[in-house]
């Protein structure tokens, strides 16, 4: 079963955990988000201790297939964010579905 957490989720357990206005909240989040973008541009990889690295991969263009319609088309060359857990991560969601 999938789950959308959204901006909006994280902005209220914010506001209920920590005790900030739901402005704060929000420009708190934002911030965070903000800086984890433009540090991946600018650096290619981030690694948030205990929690895992973000890193920008370049994919060349390519020629792909519609499944349905057959039809060959070219996909353009672009940048993808992989994501890799930390082992501290792993460990924590592992050790959590055996509750």
């Amino acid at each position: 079963m999938r789950i959308n957490l959204t901006k909006k989720d994280i902005i209220n357990s914010l506001y209920m955990q920590v005790g900030f206005s739901k402005k704060i909240s929000e420009n708190l989040l934002e911030d965070i988000l903000e800086s984890i973008i433009e540090n991946l541009k600018k650096h290619k990889k981030i690694k948030i201790s205990n929690f895992g690295t973000f890193s920008l991969k370049f994919k060349k263009s390519r020629v792909g297939r519609n499944p349905k319609t057959k039809e060959n088309k070219v996909i353009s060359e672009r940048k993808v964010v992989l994501f890799k857990p930390s082992k501290d991560f792993k460990n924590y969601i592992n050790n959590n579905e055996k509750n």
